[in-house]
C-alpha cells in the first residue's frame, strides 16, 4: 500500500511539472513581439515580392534576430545589390521591418573602341565560352569587368597582339544603369621570326619546321625556295602544342626517346619594308624561336604482340593491321594507325566497347622498341533496334531500305558507316556523320545495342530560274522544278523548260528508286528540243564583232536546225546491296534536220550515216538505242563531293530498230580525296569514249564527240571543239563580167538564164571526233558555309581516228566522180563541151585538215562556288585561261583551173573570183580566255 502511494505521488509531481512548463511557454510566446509588416525601400528593377521571398521572416511571424540574419545573407548573396540594410520600427502589434536596398546598376551598353584584329562577335563568343556572364542588360559587376579585360587581352594575344593594353571606362546612365567602354590599344602585331633548332643532326630543320602547324611560315610545301613566304602570327598558347608535334616528327623517324626542350623566345623590333608596296609591311615585333633538340638513338620495331585476345585468336591477322614490319624504323604515326585499325576490326565484329592499351618494351642494347598490346575485348553486341529521329517528311522505310546493317545481326561498324554513306547519297538530309549523328544505347547485361540515327531534312523541292547568254544557247531563260523525295517516298519528279534565241528544251522525268519495294530503280524521261546552230553567229559572239560575210563564205559555214523528241526508260539493280549497280536503258529518238547552208547540207547528206540519201535523208532520223551500264558510286555528296570515287562503264547500241546504227562505249572514273586535315578536297576525272558505225553506216554527226563547255573543258564554248574536214562538192558558178553582170547562156533568149560553170570545191566542216578523252583536276578550298573556291585544270582531246568513219555516201561519190567540171565552150544546144573530170578521182574517206586533228586543248583557271539551298546545285562563276588551243590556218586549195572557164574577160574575171571565194585560207583560232556564270557541276 505504501508502494502504491509513492507511485501515485510521483505521477502527480510529473504531471504538475509538465503543466508548469506548458504555461511558461504560453506566457513566453505571449510576451514575444510579432513582425507586423515588411517594407521594401530603394528597389527599382527587382520586385518587392521577390525580395520578401528571399527573407526567411514573413509578416505575422515572431520576431527572431537569427532568422533576420539568415535573410540578410540570402539577399546579399544574390549579387543584385551594392548596399543592403535592415531596420525595425515599433508598431502596436510588434515591429515594422524596413529593408533598404541599393541595386547594382544594369549594363546598358558595352563598347569596344579601336578593336580591329578581332570582331565583337569573337569577343562575345570568348565570354560565352568562359561563362563570364558579361552582357547588355546584365548586372554590373566590377570583378567581371576585370575578367573581361583579361579575356580580351588573351584573344588579342592569339592574333599576334601580345602587348595590347585596355583602359576601361564606366559611365553612369541615370537612374540606375551604366555604360562600359573598353578603350583598346592593340599595340604592334607580333609575328613569328626565325625558327631555329639546336642539337638535331639527323633530321633536317625543314622537316621539323614543317611539323609546327601553328607556327611555321605560310608557303608552298616542299618547294625549297617558296616554303617560307609569309610569317605566321605568334601565339604563345599554341607553342607547346607545336613543340609536341616536333617531338612526334622525330618519333616518326625512329628517334623514340627524342626530347624537345623548352623553346627559347627572343623578342625584337622589325622595320617596315616599303619595297613590298602595295603589300606594305609596317613596323612591328617578331619572336625568334629556338628549340633545343636531343634526338638520341634511332630505334627499330622489335615485335608487336597481343594478350587477352580471346575472340580473335588469329594473331597474324591482328598483326597485319599494323602497317609496319619487324625491323622497320619505329614510326609512331603508323603505330597509331594500327591501333585505330585494330579498333575498327573489332568494331566490325560487334565489340563496341573494345579498348586496347599498348605497352612499350625498350631494348637500349639492340635499339629496338617492342609493343605488347593488352586487349580488352569486352563482348560482342547485337543490334536490337534501329530508329530514326528528325525525319518529319521522309518515311522510315525510305531510310531503312538503305541500311546495310540489319536488326538482329551482330553490330558491324563498317556496315553502319556504309549505311550512312548510302543515306547521304540520297540527298534528302544534311550531311550525316556516322560517329557524331548516331546515338548508341548499350544494354550491357543482354549484350544488345539500340541505334538512333539523327537526321536533318533538307528542302526536298527545288525551284530554279536561270538565264543568261552563252555561245550554245544564245540569250536564254529557263525554269525547273524538282522534288527528290516526293511525298516522303523517295521518288523524284522533275520538270524543266528553257527557251532562247538558239535553243528550246522541255523535259519531264520520274524516278522510282524502289519499284515494287525491291531495290529496282526505275525511271522514265520524256523530252522535246529544238537547236539552232549558226557558225557565223558563233564566230561573231566569240570575236564580239558583227561579221559581214559574202554568201559564198556563209555557204561554207555550218547553219542548221535540229528538232528532236523522244523518251528514255531505264532500270538498274544493285549487286548484293553494295555500291555497285547494273542497269539498262532504252531510248527512242526522232530527229529532223534542216540545213540552211551548203556546208551543213553536205555534212548531213554526204556522210553515210543512213541508208537513205538525198533531201529526205534528213527527215525522220530515228534512233533506237539501248544502253547497258555498270556503275560503282562511293562519292559522299554529288553537289559538294569530299571523299569517295565512282566508276561508270556503258555502251550505247543503236540499230535495234530505227535507221541509224552505231556503237558508243564510254568509261569514266572520278575520285575525291580530303587533304590538309580533311578541310580541302582534291578531285580528278578521267573519261574516255569511242563511237563507230556498223552495218556499212557511219555514226551520225550529232552523235559524234564535240568537246567544250562547263561540263568538260570550261574555257571553251560548248560543242565547239572538233577536228576540221573538207567536204568535196559541185558548185554552179555563174559566169560574171568584170562589171558584175552575169553572162546569159543565149544573148538572144534571156529566158535561158545565166551561163554557169560547174566547178569542184571543198567546204570546211566540223564533223566531231570518234574518240574523246577528257581529264579534269581541281583543288577545292572551303571559304564559309556553302561558299568554296576552286583551282582547276581541264585537258581534252577529240579526234577523228578512223578515216572510214568519215566517208561520203556512194551516191555523192558517184556524182563527184561522174561530173564533168568546167564549161569552157557551148555547143549549138547550149550544152557545155570540153569539160573534164577531176583526176585523180575522189575517194570515200574524208581526211581531217592537218593541224586540227590530235590537237589537245587545255583550260586552267579559278572558280567561285555557292551551293544554294533552294536550287540544290552549285552556282559557279569562273575564269579560265586556255593554255592549249587551236590557232592555225586552214589552207583550202580547190581543183579549179583556168581552162574550166571560157576564154575572154568574163572567164578571166570569174576564175579569179572563184579562186578568191573557194581557195581562201581560214584562220581557225579559239578563244584565249573566258569568264562565265553557270549552274551545274563539271564532274
Amino acid at each position: 500500500m505504501l508502494r502504491n502511494f509513492m507511485r501515485h505521488r510521483r505521477a502527480v509531481r510529473g504531471f504538475m511539472l509538465i503543466l508548469w512548463f506548458a504555461v511558461a511557454c504560453v506566457l513566453a510566446v505571449a510576451q514575444q513581439k510579432l513582425v507586423e509588416e515588411i517594407v521594401i525601400h530603394g528597389n527599382r528593377r527587382i520586385p518587392a515580392d521577390t525580395i520578401r521571398a528571399r527573407i526567411f521572416t514573413h509578416a505575422g511571424d515572431a520576431y527572431d534576430d537569427a532568422d533576420l540574419q539568415r535573410g540578410f545573407s540570402s539577399l546579399w548573396n544574390t549579387g543584385y545589390f551594392d548596399d543592403l540594410r535592415f531596420e525595425r520600427e515599433d508598431s502596436p502589434k510588434g515591429y515594422r521591418l524596413h529593408v533598404y536596398v541599393k541595386e547594382k546598376p544594369t549594363i546598358r551598353t558595352i563598347e569596344y573602341k579601336n578593336l580591329n584584329s578581332v570582331s565583337n562577335s569573337d569577343v562575345l563568343d570568348r565570354f560565352k565560352e568562359r561563362k563570364l556572364g558579361l552582357s547588355v542588360e546584365s548586372q554590373f559587376d566590377p570583378g567581371k569587368v576585370k575578367r573581361a579585360e583579361v579575356l580580351i587581352k588573351e584573344l588579342l594575344a592569339e592574333h599576334g597582339h601580345q602587348f595590347a593594353t585596355i583602359k576601361t571606362e564606366v559611365r553612369q546612365i541615370p537612374p540606375a544603369a551604366v555604360g562600359i567602354s573598353f578603350a583598346i590599344n592593340e599595340g604592334p602585331k607580333v609575328k613569328v621570326g626565325k625558327i631555329v633548332f639546336e642539337g638535331n643532326t639527323k633530321v633536317p630543320n625543314r622537316t621539323l619546321r614543317a611539323a609546327m602547324k601553328n607556327t611555321k611560315p605560310i608557303g608552298i610545301p616542299k618547294s625549297i625556295f617558296l616554303e617560307n613566304l609569309f610569317a605566321r602570327t605568334y601565339d604563345s598558347s599554341k607553342l607547346e602544342e607545336d613543340a609536341e608535334r616536333v617531338r612526334d616528327a622525330l618519333q616518326q623517324r625512329g628517334y623514340f626517346k627524342a626530347i624537345v626542350g623548352e623553346p627559347k623566345k627572343t623578342m625584337k623590333d622589325t622595320a617596315g619594308r616599303n619595297w613590298l608596296w602595295p603589300f606594305h609591311s609596317h613596323n612591328g615585333k617578331s619572336v625568334d624561336l629556338t628549340l633545343p633538340i636531343e634526338e638520341g638513338n634511332q630505334y627499330h620495331l622489335g615485335s608487336i604482340t597481343f594478350k587477352n585476345n580471346k575472340a580473335v585468336s588469329n594473331v597474324k591477322a591482328l598483326r597485319g593491321l599494323f602497317p609496319m614490319n619487324d625491323g622497320d624504323i619505329i614510326n609512331t604515326e603508323k603505330i597509331r594507325k594500327g591501333i585505330k585499325n585494330l579498333e575498327s576490326a573489332y568494331a566490325e565484329l560487334g565489340y563496341i566497347k573494345f579498348t586496347s592499351v599498348p605497352s612499350t618494351i625498350i631494348d637500349d642494347a639492340k635499339k629496338t622498341v617492342s609493343l605488347e598490346i593488352d586487349v580488352d575485348e569486352n563482348k560482342a553486341f547485337s543490334v536490337r533496334r534501329i530508329e530514326f529521329s528528325g525525319n518529319t517528311t521522309t518515311r522510315d522505310k525510305v531510310i531503312r531500305r538503305e541500311l546495310a546493317l540489319e536488326e538482329g545481326n551482330v553490330y558491324n561498324n563498317r556496315l553502319w558507316e556504309l549505311s550512312t554513306l548510302r543515306i547521304n547519297q540520297l540527298q534528302y538530309f544534311e550531311a550525316i556523320k556516322a560517329d557524331q549523328d548516331t546515338e548508341k544505347r548499350i544494354d550491357e547485361p543482354t549484350g544488345n545495342v539500340d541505334l538512333t540515327l539523327k537526321v536533318k531534312e533538307k528542302g526536298k523541292n527545288s525551284i530554279g530560274l536561270n538565264g543568261g547568254v552563252s555561245g550554245l544557247a544564245g540569250a536564254f531563260i529557263g525554269i525547273n522544278y524538282t522534288t527528290n523525295n516526293f511525298l516522303g517516298r523517295g521518288e523524284t519528279v522533275s520538270i524543266s523548260a528553257s527557251t532562247g534565241s538558239t535553243q528550246k528544251l522541255v523535259n519531264l522525268g520520274y524516278t522510282q528508286p524502289y519499284l515494287f519495294d525491291r531495290p529496282l530503280q526505275f525511271g522514265v524521261n520524256v523530252y522535246a528540243s529544238k537547236y539552232n546552230y549558226d557558225q557565223a553567229k558563233q564566230v561573231s559572239i566569240q570575236s564580239n564583232t558583227q561579221l559581214n560575210l559574202s554568201q559564198n563564205v556563209l555557204d561554207t559555214l555550218q547553219n542548221y536546225t535540229q528538232s528532236s523528241a523522244g523518251f528514255t526508260v531505264s532500270a538498274s539493280y544493285p549487286i548484293r546491296r553494295s555500291f555497285k549497280r547494273v542497269g539498262i536503258s532504252y531510248t527512242l529518238d526522232r530527229s529532223t534536220i534542216k540545213a540552211f547552208s551548203t556546208a551543213s547540207l553536205n555534212l548531213f547528206e554526204f556522210i553515210a550515216f543512213r541508208n537513205i540519201s538525198g533531201p529526205n535523208a534528213l527527215q525522220g532520223v530515228i534512233t533506237s538505242r539501248i544502253q547497258p551500264q555498270f556503275l560503282v558510286n562511293k562519292i559522299d555528296n554529288p553537289q559538294r563531293p569530299h571523299t569517295g570515287y565512282s566508276f561508270v562503264a556503258s555502251m550505247d547500241i543503236a540499230g535495234l530498230g530505227g535507221n541509224v546504227a552505231y556503237l558508243r562505249p564510254v568509261v569514266e572514273f572520278k575520285q575525291f580525296k580530303p587533304v590538309r586535315g580533311g578541310s580541302h578536297t582534291f578531285g580528278y576525272r578521267i573519261q574516255g569514249a569511242y563511237v563507230t558505225g556498223y552495218r556499212g553506216l557511219n555514226a551520225p554527226p550529232a552523235d559524234r564527240f564535240y568537246v567544250g563547255g562547263e561540263n568538260d573543258l570550261r574555257g571553251f564554248d560548248i560543242r565547239t571543239l572538233s577536228p576540221y574536214i573538207l567536204i568535196p562538192d559541185v558548185f554552179q558558178y555563174p559566169l560574171t563580167n568584170p562589171d558584175g553582170s552575169t553572162v546569159p547562156k543565149d544573148p538572144t533568149n534571156p529566158r535561158q538564164g545565166a551561163y554557169s560553170v560547174p566547178i569542184p570545191i571543198y567546204r570546211l566542216s566540223t564533223p566531231g571526233g570518234d574518240v574523246s578523252i577528257i581529264n579534269n583536276v581541281e583543288y577545292v578550298i572551303p571559304i564559309a558555309g556553302p561558299v568554296s573556291f576552286a583551282i582547276f585544270n581541264d585537258l581534252g582531246f577529240t579526234m577523228a581516228v578512223r578515216q572510214s568513219e568519215l566517208s561520203i555516201t556512194d551516191t555523192q561519190l558517184n556524182i563527184l566522180n561522174t561530173t564533168a567540171f568546167g564549161c569552157p565552150a557551148q555547143d549549138a544546144l547550149l550544152n557545155c563541151i570540153n569539160s573534164v573530170k577531176v583526176n585523180p578521182a575522189y575517194t570515200k574517206p574524208l581526211v581531217p585538215i592537218a593541224g586540227t586533228n590530235y590537237v589537245p586543248r587545255m583550260s586552267s583557271g579559278v572558280e567561285l562556288r555557292v551551293v544554294l539551298p533552294v536550287v540544290n546545285a552549285p552556282v559557279r562563276i569562273y575564269y579560265a585561261y586556255n593554255t592549249l588551243r587551236l590557232n592555225t590556218i586552214a589552207n583550202i586549195t580547190n581543183k579549179i583551173t583556168r581552162d574550166m572557164f571560157p576564154a575572154g574577160g568574163a572567164g578571166d574575171y570569174s576564175f579569179a573570183q572563184a579562186q578568191a571565194a573557194f581557195s581562201s585560207n581560214y584562220r581557225l583560232r579559239e578563244p584565249r580566255k573566258t569568264f562565265k556564270f553557270t549552274v551545274a557541276t563539271t564532274f
